[in-house]
């Protein structure tokens, strides 16, 4: 069979760019890592005692915006997760 024929590549067509991007930080901040534990940890301990104390506490009167507030802690520890590096 015969081989194909070899086609340069015209410089016109070929654009090269250099973008300045700022550099991304190699490491997170020291208080990063035990800010987000610490909210995973009370999200979980306030949805526990909501659950324990028969929906009464942590805050007796707004009733199941309790778990509202205890998955609020734990979605703002899994945002503190995401610039984890």
């Amino acid at each position: 069979m015969p081989k194909s024929r070899v086609r340069k590549k015209d410089k016109a067509f070929v654009s090269e760019k250099v973008v300045n991007t700022p550099a991304l930080p190699t490491e997170s901040p020291k208080w990063l890592a035990p800010t987000m534990v610490a909210a995973f940890i009370a999200g979980l301990i306030w949805i526990v005692i909501f659950y324990v104390s028969a929906t009464k506490y942590p805050i007796p009167h707004i009733g199941a915006w309790n778990m509202v507030c205890g998955f609020g802690f734990i979605a703002f520890g899994f945002s503190l997760a995401t610039r984890w590096r």
